[in-house]
């Protein structure tokens, strides 16, 4: 009897074993997706529709093996005289994350300060990229031209060089594959000559990533503006409540030249007929548009029936943000186990760099 218990036991650890190898080697089959968002404030439509939806799709195809960092370390170049924001977004994104669908059992969801290894590389990689090729990226140059309330006359070593920052946070995770707008190409380029550059002095230890351009071209503002931005004012946040999407939503830009309820408008230049094409069925879309150009429907009508879709599309996110919110160790426990398997995987490449740059001095092998 004892025998046979034993033989059981003896099966199942095999067995679980066997899965086990089998679940590593189907992780190293896929294709490694690194991204993420910095926490300066709660995420908006623009974020769900310009990225969240896409990473819980690539999550949910089984293909890819996802990480999403949230960056810290970079908020903190032009918020260093706020960390206290810094710190509380960490968590609220996380939740936003959690909200609209990331699945921590599939999705590794890790903090960025939490990871010295990519302190390190930054450093290693400030070696292989000149001030002047830094001063020349568009990406960084159109920032720090908005950025000039901030730092004046003269932009900080650390803003400046966030592009090298960016480079480690991909490669430290071995990053393949990287979700980009089209505005973020100089720094994925950026990233890729400082791994060609690496690989051509110290031997192929990185990966040279590739981007996967977005789509979705980017959201724009309640005012028409090119950009919903947090910093606008122009934006409907995940979290709003129904009573503030309303709000929101009927103080929205609509045909300037429509004065009266039943004056034929121009949905084309109208961001409550933008924003149908987003939260409206196809059909329903059409009717909009057809109504609006007779003049059959007023703009007030038109804005009820975006707020409910908006309210019903966006009720669920808002329910599971309850739910984490209420059960703040949930969330914790989830940013220490991500960032505790973001760390070993970071650790494993810099013992390769390490190697390749000939610091490993007390490794005995």
């Amino acid at each position: 009897m004892a025998s046979s218990i034993l033989t059981d036991k003896i099966f199942k650890m095999k067995k679980f074993v066997l899965n086990k190898k089998l679940e590593e080697n189907s992780m190293e089959n896929k294709k490694r997706i690194v991204t993420g968002d910095r926490p300066t404030g709660r995420l908006h439509i623009g974020h769900y529709f310009g990225s969240l939806k896409k990473r819980v799709e690539l999550q949910n195809s089984g293909e890819y093996e996802q990480y999403i960092l949230i960056a810290d370390v970079q908020a903190l170049t032009d918020n260093f005289n706020n960390p206290e924001k810094v710190r509380k977004n960490v968590r609220e994104l996380a939740i936003d994350y959690l909200s609209c669908g990331i699945d921590p059992e599939k999705t590794t969801i890790y903090i960025q300060s939490m990871i010295p290894e990519v302190a390190e590389l930054t450093v290693y990689y400030s070696n292989l990229v000149t001030i002047a090729r830094l001063q020349r990226n568009p990406t960084v140059k159109t920032e720090i031209a908005q950025k000039r309330d901030l730092f004046g006359e003269s932009v900080t070593y650390g803003f400046l060089g966030y592009p090298v920052s960016q480079a480690a946070d991909i490669t430290a995770l071995q990053g393949e594959l990287i979700p980009v707008g089209e505005d973020q190409l100089p720094l994925i380029e950026q990233c890729r000559e400082i791994v060609r550059k690496f690989n051509s002095i110290y031997g192929e230890v990185l990966k040279e990533p590739k981007e996967v351009l977005s789509k979705e071209k980017r959201i724009k503002g309640l005012d028409g503006n090119e950009k919903m931005g947090k910093s606008l004012g122009n934006a409907i946040y995940l979290s709003d409540s129904d009573e503030e999407i309303s709000k929101k939503v009927m103080s929205a830009l609509t045909d300037p030249s429509r004065i009266k309820k039943d004056d034929k408008g121009n949905p084309d230049v109208c961001m409550v007929s933008y924003y149908h094409k987003l939260f409206t069925n196809e059909a329903d879309q059409k009717t909009v548009c057809d109504e609006c150009r007779a003049g059959a429907r007023g703009c007030v009508a038109c804005k009820k029936q975006l707020i409910k879709n908006i309210c019903d599309e966006l009720k669920p996110i808002k329910e599971k943000r309850a739910y984490y919110e209420t059960h703040p160790e949930i969330v914790e426990n989830i940013l220490q186990e991500g960032t505790k398997k973001a760390q070993e995987s970071a650790k494993e490449v810099m013992k390769k760099v390490k190697e390749a740059m000939m610091l490993n001095y007390f490794d005995k092998n």
